[in-house]
């Protein structure tokens, strides 16, 4: 299933994607893509309606963040060699984590502020993972039994704030607007091997990162073990698992994002965003 969240921002109501590529409204049989909906069971049920027996949404609406509730956004970083070398860092011996504030989250193709401040907005294609119910302690080999889904996840970051301006990376990470998430949950059944996908950005029509999920460091499964280990991972919790080379930081000379331009990006199978860049005032 492709589950989505579509209406004016904080009044998005949930859906799915019929094998035609509508939306299909799912009010009826769950309040939102959050919490409880994404467990096991009740996915299982959801995949056993025929979306065409649901109530077609007209028009192009605004598609919201893919999933509601998000109680933590945990991003992982330098998890792709390539990128860690042109960032001029070693490979991590452990994965690295850090947190980007959930209020940063917004829809596939939404707007996004530049920062009152910011030289150094930078792009990031990264595999979002959505967890399904409650993770604490578990095994890797157990790990995937854990996630609901799988979504694009934009990890923007302003590269001044993130390692200039003293203590960890989240200041840089964590601006309004920063975690455009989907535009779908695809849910696990439907992604065959998630260390196996393609995923590419442009910036103004311009490939900047033409990668795959097959050459990340540490691998979903593993991904969600360890945090598992240090912290309780919970429905709608999504982690953000890294980006290929390509980013504006690693240019020569490095290149940043500016007022009107445009980004586009997607995971194979995933589905594709576009965004808008805009100055804050």
């Amino acid at each position: 299933m492709k589950l989505l969240r579509y209406g004016k921002p904080g009044k998005e109501r949930p859906g799915v994607l019929d094998a035609d590529g509508k939306i299909r409204d799912l009010s009826e049989h769950v309040s939102d893509v959050a919490g409880a909906a994404l467990a096991p069971a009740a996915l299982k049920k959801l995949s056993k309606i025929d979306p065409k027996t649901l109530p077609l949404v007209r028009g192009n609406p605004r598609l919201g963040p893919c999933v509601a509730g998000t109680g933590k956004f945990i991003c992982i970083g330098l998890n792709y060699a390539d990128h860690a070398a042109e960032s001029n860092l070693p490979v991590p011996s452990e994965p690295v984590i850090f947190m980007k504030a959930s209020s940063a989250i917004v829809g596939p193709d939404d707007d996004v502020l530049i920062p009152r401040g910011s030289k150094k907005t930078d792009w990031e294609v990264e595999l979002g993972v959505v967890i399904g119910k409650k993770a604490k302690y578990v095994s890797e080999a157990e790990a995937l039994d854990y996630v609901a889904g799988y979504c694009v996840s934009h990890d923007v970051s302003e590269r001044a704030f993130q390692t200039e301006r003293q203590g960890q990376w989240t200041k840089g990470k964590s601006c309004d607007t920063f975690g455009p998430i989907g535009p779908w949950m695809v849910t696990k059944d439907e992604v065959a091997d998630p260390q196996n996908l393609r995923m590419w950005l442009k910036v103004n029509g311009k490939t900047r990162q033409d990668g795959s999920t097959k050459t990340m460091v540490y691998g979903v499964a593993h991904l969600v073990s360890y945090l598992s280990q240090f912290m309780s991972l919970l429905p709608g919790d999504i982690i953000s698992t890294g980006t290929p080379p390509g980013v504006g930081m690693g240019m020569k000379p490095p290149k940043f994002l500016k007022n009107g331009d445009v980004v586009e990006l997607g995971i194979e199978g995933l589905g594709t965003q576009k965004q808008t860049f805009v100055q804050d005032k």
